[in-house]
């Protein structure tokens, strides 16, 4: 057998195994969302910053399955991030001439809304997956979904919080590291270096752990620990494209938080008081008015045009028969290449009804907010809430790489009857394009003048807009359109071709 069949033998053989796992880390918070916290209890398990039980049973079952050489080969960084390494130290390639991969997946989920999966679907709950398959509502699974594949399929499906974004990811790097250390005698991990990351608090603050690494571990680094490629298991379906694409970029992020502060006073003397509530309600429509026109927005070829949505208020106020005090809002902003953070916060700041509630009396500040929740180790970020966007060049080896390996791994073992299941089924061709939404890839990027971090030319890192960072793509189980929904779902014969993806690529990669 060739190396590539090799591989996705073992991806076929680690099928159930790799279910068993996902279902497991799905369930994990189950044990503690309704213990009380004198008893252990964590209301908030598997969410940012809330991921530890998770992470820790991914730890022991990384040992115990043979992703690692040693135990001492997987464990916690100061962040929270769980990191594991795998290697052939028997290839005759020195360390710092190795290409070095990132893997990347995050283990944080939102929150999963548990109560409303059974009302509204009957037989499936966001933690314990799929109850009874007789009770499931399917036409309500498919109003809620992107795509879900024909009735006859059903039985490929993951349930629960988190099986499309993003742990189907995390447990595609697992099991993928076993394979490649299995084969390394047949020369799956010859010049390469794996460091394989499950990162934590990425919902709250995309990139946070990688940001870590940025600003902490590689800054004087030695090659060996230097990325030349980050691959992002992020889940890179499309409800009407297809599943697991090759994503080759994505738009950035920034909160802006807008600050009102007005006057209370009795609701029956508004005269009395200044109206934040009011004011700022003047300053949201004014902000989707200008974002409907466009006005301040660029557009890129690839990646789309920038966006602004209001995303998130607090109202401090005494009663609901009051004046309120203070009311404060949040912008969720899109960049696309050549948008900065700077003239996105300008942008709002220059809105006349900003003007008009200063003049008015009222104090309004237009910020950035500053992400400072400690992570479960007790690590506080306290960065800005800036995710920067990327591209890496189609033409870029890594993406060349990525369309060759899934070529070889997952193309012929794509039965030709899957891709008439709907549009979002598994396809023979590979499809190279884009996130919609965020990423652990926005923590990667540094300025273009940041020298802290010893890249060398052979590195071959890429520069976007302002800013430069290692080749990046993602490929990943699940569906963009399924994630953060109730009856969220995976397509394990995803799963295991991710898992196949992940352990050719590395050698075709170091082969180029």
């Amino acid at each position: 057998m060739s190396l590539s069949e090799r591989i996705a033998e073992l991806a076929r053989r680690d099928h159930d195994l790799a279910r068993e796992l996902l279902a497991e880390v799905i369930r994990i918070p189950a044990d503690y969302v309704n213990t009380p916290v004198e008893q252990g209890g964590d209301p908030l398990c598997g969410l940012s910053n809330h991921e530890k039980p998770r992470l820790e049973y991914l730890k022991r079952r990384i040992v115990e399955i043979g992703a690692v050489r040693r135990p001492e080969d997987v464990d916690f960084d100061a962040f929270g991030n769980l990191v594991w390494t795998v290697c052939d130290p028997s290839d005759g390639i020195p360390a710092d001439e190795k290409k070095v991969i990132y893997w990347d997946g995050h283990s944080d989920t939102v929150a999963a809304i548990r109560d409303q999966w059974g009302k509204r679907l009957g037989g499936v709950d966001a933690y314990d997956g799929l109850t009874d398959m007789d009770t499931l509502d399917r036409a309500q699974l498919r109003k809620l979904l992107g795509y879900v594949p024909p009735d006859d399929k059903f039985d490929h499906l993951l349930f629960g919080r988190g099986s499309a974004d993003q742990l189907g990811g995390v447990i595609s790097q697992a099991v993928a590291a076993r394979i490649l250390l299995e084969l390394a005698d047949e020369g799956a991990l010859r010049g390469v270096i794996i460091r394989s990351y499950a990162t934590a608090a990425e919902e709250d603050n995309d990139g946070g752990g990688p940001m870590f690494i940025v600003d902490q571990v590689l800054p004087g680094a030695a090659p060996s620990l230097i990325p030349d490629v980050v691959i992002l298991t992020e889940g890179t379906g499309d409800a009407t494209k297809g599943a697991l694409g090759i994503y080759r970029g994505q738009r950035g992020r920034m909160q802006i938080e807008v600050d009102v502060v007005g006057r209370s006073s009795h609701g029956s003397m508004p005269w009395m008081g200044l109206n934040p509530m009011e004011f700022g309600a003047g300053i949201l429509v004014e902000a989707a008015a200008a974002y409907n026109q466009r006005e301040g927005f660029l557009d890129d070829a690839f990646l789309g045009h920038g966006t602004r949505t209001a995303s998130w208020a607090r109202l401090d106020t005494p009663s609901d028969c009051a004046v309120p005090e203070r009311f404060i809002f949040r912008f969720d902003r899109r960049l696309t290449i050549g948008e900065t953070a700077e003239q996105a916060v300008a942008d709002v700041e220059a809105l006349p009804a900003v003007t008009r509630a200063r003049e008015a009396g009222l104090t309004v500040e237009v910020r950035i907010p500053t992400y400072d929740s400690p992570t479960h180790t007790g690590y506080k970020p306290g960065n800005p809430a800036v995710y920067p966007g990327w591209v890496t060049p189609e033409s870029h080896p890594a993406i060349q790489a990525a369309v060759s390996a899934y070529r070889e791994v997952i193309t012929p073992y794509v039965d030709p009857s899957w891709e008439t299941e709907g549009q979002g089924a598994l396809r023979r061709e590979p499809r190279v394009e884009r996130w919609i939404f965020s990423t652990d890839g926005v923590g990667f990027p540094v300025p273009v003048e940041d020298t802290r971090i010893p890249v060398t030319p052979a590195k071959d890192w890429v520069t976007s807009g302002a800013v430069k960072h290692p080749a990046m793509f993602g490929l990943g189980p699940g569906q963009e359109q399924n994630t953060h929904k109730i009856g969220e779902c995976v397509d394990t014969r995803e799963l295991e071709r991710s898992i196949a993806f992940l352990a050719r690529f590395p050698s075709i990669f170091a082969g180029r």
